[in-house]
Order: C-alpha cells, then structure tokens, then sequence
C-alpha cells in the first residue's frame, strides 16, 4: 500500500492522502483590503481538483499592520469571513480539507503602519526599524491570533496553521537573533517561547480542530536557535496539543543557504523521532518517489508540496503515475485521466 494515498487523521478530520498544498504568498489582494477575490478562489480550488488532501491558503493577517505586503490575505474583521467561507465550500465540494495560515509579520511588514518586533532590530536596510513590543501590544496579538481563529472556524476551515517561521513576528519572538528582551518575554528558551504558548492557548479557546505550527529549524547562524532549542519548543508544542509541527527553515535573518532536494528532511526527521510529534516534511520536494520514500521510512507525516504545485496543479496525479497508483479521477475529468 503506498503511503502517499493513504488517509490520516488528526483528531476529527480526515485526510484521504499526504499531500498537503503548502501555504505560499500570492500577494494578490489588490485592493488592498485582505479580501478573497477570484484568482485565489481559481488558484486553491484548482489544487483541490487535482486530488490535493490538504489545500492550505498562503499567510492571512491577523492585524492589518501584521501584512507582509499590502496585497496580504487578511483574516482580521468579520467582513473577510464570507469569502473565506465561499472558497472553503468549493474545496470541500472538490473533496479536498482546507487549512488557513494565521500570520504576523512584526519586524518584516512592509506596510504604511508602526512596525513592531520583540526588539529595535531591523531585519536589514531596507526595511523599517521596529518599535519593541510592549505588554500592551503583546496582548493585542494574541487576542488577534484568538479572533481570527473564532473567524476561520466560522468559516469551515478544517485545520488551523500558526506561522512560527521564516522570521516573521512569532519567529522573532523565539530567536536569540531578534530576540534582545530582559523581561519575561526574552533570554531563556522558555520566555522566548512565551508568546507562542500564549498563542497556542488562546487559539485553544475557541478552536477545537487539529493545529499545526510552523518552525524554521535551522536559522542557518550559530548565534541562533539550536537543535535542542528546537526539540525544547517541539516538546512544548505537544504539550500544548499541537498535532504537528512544519519543518521548514530560515528567514529569520539574512543568510545564504544551500538548497537541494529534501534539504530540510533531517530537522524534519529528528524533530519526529524525539519530539515523538508529527511532522510535515517540506522544501524541494518534487517527485512522487520522493515523497513515498519520506513517508515509508516514517521521516514524515505529511508532505508539503509548494513550487512544484505552481507549476502542476494535477501533481498528485503525477505523483501517483510515478508509484503505479491509481488515483480517484474527479467526476468531471475521467475522461482525460488515464
């Protein structure tokens, strides 16, 4: 039995396969208000229809000063909620789950907006300064992370994902890098993890679903989080709930990494076996034989398939082709599918 096309549950949701459209920046709400608008509901759906189990939607902003870009997915008011519901009801209706990525950039919002980050650290010249949080702001943003989860349980989202990585807000929190704190929120592993504990607890509140996190375990700089940082925050993580942790690297400072297929596997691996959590493997992952492998030799849980679903909104049928698996045509495509 291939792995790739089995089904795995996470708490009462079932996925029919392992395949998971990993959440990626479209910056394309062009005017400017976090609104769905027709290309995302093209671009997820489509996914969905190419037998995707999991179709997560690229980062949603939990406060408006929290955008990457101003053309950022926002799930910051009410009024972004019925799009929201309108594209997970064609997902579902495609037969594939939907997941949302809430999201704070801190430091690296690129917006008309005070900028805020755990300290006064800019990630390089061309960007702004922050402003270091205060008690005050600190509060907001876990309330925000607490409402727009109230919001993407309103709208049918099956699993919630909160964007710990690639040295957006909660990532600046964690790192010794951005992090220069002397109060309860910085120096020990344990206070840099605060803001995500919090988090994690106020989005427990009011969700029930199953929760990912999303980690950069390797922030390329010996200054910054260690392996054993990151078992310590797995650890945690699954002492909070979380169902799984998404493997992924880097972003929290400028640096050059070395790229090639499966580079970030190991971490992925590592964090599975000691954490004894599960994993979503992600990062130049490509082929169907790629991914079975990852999964047979139990390195992952799930595989988060990003560029090469750009390029192959049917990789899943590519993929299937590969290992001599017979995919579910949808409905309408059977007569092109084989």
């Amino acid at each position: 039995m291939t792995k790739l096309f089995s089904p795995i549950n996470l708490k009462k949701i079932s996925l029919k396969n392992r395949i998971v459209m990993s959440p990626m920046c479209m910056y394309s709400c062009f005017n400017e208000d976090g609104m769905i608008t027709p290309f995302h509901v093209t671009h997820y759906v489509s996914r969905a229809m190419g037998q995707v189990g999991l179709v997560m939607t690229e980062a949603a902003a939990v406060l408006p000063e929290g955008r990457i870009s101003p053309q950022d997915l926002g799930i910051w008011n009410n009024e972004q909620v019925a799009g929201l519901t309108d594209l997970n009801n064609q997902i579902h209706q495609a037969g594939s789950k939907s997941a949302i990525q809430l999201a704070h950039a801190g430091r690296k919002a690129q917006v008309d907006t005070p900028i805020y980050s755990a300290s006064t650290l800019a990630f390089d010249e061309s960007y702004k300064k922050p402003q270091q949080m205060t008690w005050q702001n600190i509060n907001e943003v876990v309330s925000a992370f607490r409402e727009a989860a109230i919001r993407a349980d309103k709208a049918n989202f099956d699993i919630i994902e909160i964007h710990a990585a690639h040295g957006y807000l909660i990532n600046q929190f964690l790192s010794p890098l951005t992090n220069k704190r002397t109060d309860n929120y910085g120096g020990t592993r344990a206070n840099r993890y605060r803001l995500l504990r919090e988090i994690v607890t106020a989005i427990k509140e009011v969700w029930e679903g199953p929760i990912f996190v999303r980690l950069s375990t390797d922030e390329y700089n010996e200054e910054g989080n260690s392996l054993a940082d990151i078992i310590y925050f797995s650890n945690m993580l699954k002492e909070q709930g979380v169902d799984l942790i998404d493997c992924s690297s880097g972003g929290v400072i400028p640096a050059k990494i070395h790229t090639y297929p499966g580079y970030q596997l190991k971490r992925c691996e590592f964090i599975k076996q000691k954490a004894n959590i599960k994993t979503g493997a992600v990062g130049l992952i490509t082929t169907g034989l790629q991914a079975e492998e990852i999964l047979q030799n139990e390195r992952a849980n799930l595989i988060f398939i990003g560029r090469a679903l750009l390029r192959n909104p049917y990789w899943a049928k590519t993929a299937a082709d590969e290992i001599n698996y017979e995919i579910e045509a949808p409905q309408q495509y059977k007569r092109g599918w084989f």
